[in-house]
């Protein structure tokens, strides 16, 4: 692994980790764009497989986002446009010319690659994994206004439950009345991960209503490459499914594939199916 600073035009900086052949040419590196509460080294495990997989002549970049490990903190006046200005300094840096987008990451990338279409920026290769997108209504995102409020008002506990609730939906665990999950969840935070899901709470909530807002942030996803690949897990949340299918059907020419052993986790997890289908896409 390779980590390096990347500054940004707004003089902030961007933590960069990179896998694979250090030389490796634009069309051979693939820049990985992670979801909310993650951070670039979670995924080392999934960007060493994929790395390895992709083969000795290709890349793996990832980086930090806004607001987690060693990045920058949201500025004042983040937004959409701060990821997709963001996801431009690194191909930048790179030369990268395929893209890889994972929940929240899957909405930056595409939102990033509309802006792109028509500039140097547009990638060779797009691909999102369970993109956390509301398209047309495929998202309920009611619970984000009283997840925003218990942060603010720091019931760890109740932000914690009322985010499963609302980014699991139609699971079982959606289903727990949320003063028995608010419980379960303040002794659950004590460990490592929700220790750093916690930590993240604050950055989410500004990244969740940047990525859900469709009012501010007007779509047209039919300009997307016709190359676009829209990946989702059999055994992720339904409604990833669902727009998925939604985002598929607008796009012309793109393919939908569904890795029917996979869950949301999986890209993190580096789960060998869906590793083997991401790896396929981009080399083929």
């Amino acid at each position: 692994m390779r980590e390096r600073d990347v500054p940004t035009p707004d003089g902030g900086k961007l933590a960069l980790y990179s896998y694979g052949a250090e030389d490796a040419p634009g069309e051979r590196r693939v820049v990985l764009i992670g979801g909310a509460f993650l951070t670039a080294l979670i995924y080392r495990p999934f960007s060493m497989e994929l790395s390895k997989n992709l083969g000795e002549e290709w890349a793996v970049d990832i980086y930090d986002r806004r607001g987690r490990g060693n990045s920058s903190a949201l500025p004042a006046d983040y937004s959409m446009t701060t990821e997709i200005d963001d996801v431009r300094t690194i191909l930048d840096a790179t030369g990268a010319r395929n893209i890889l987008g994972h929940s929240l990451g899957g909405s930056v990338a595409l939102n990033a690659v509309q802006e792109f279409v028509g500039t140097g920026f547009e990638p060779e290769k797009l691909a999102v994994y369970d993109a956390a997108v509301n398209i047309d209504g495929s998202m309920d995102t009611r619970w984000v206004d009283g997840f925003a409020e218990s942060v603010d008002s720091g019931r760890v506990g109740l932000a914690m439950a009322r985010l499963k609730r609302g980014m699991e939906a139609g699971t079982a665990l959606s289903r727990v009345p949320e003063p028995i999950l608010a419980g379960l969840m303040a002794v659950v935070s004590r460990t490592k991960v929700n220790k750093l899901m916690r930590e993240l709470m604050p950055t989410a909530v500004g990244e969740l209503k940047a990525a859900f807002d469709e009012g501010r942030q007007p779509r047209d996803f039919s300009v997307l490459p016709g190359n676009t690949c829209f990946m989702v897990g059999g055994k992720s949340p339904a409604y990833y499914r669902v727009t998925a299918k939604r985002l598929h059907d607008a796009v012309p020419g793109s393919s939908l594939v569904v890795s029917p052993k996979c869950f949301h986790g999986s890209v993190p997890a580096a789960v060998k199916e869906l590793v083997t289908d991401i790896s396929s896409y981009f080399k083929d």
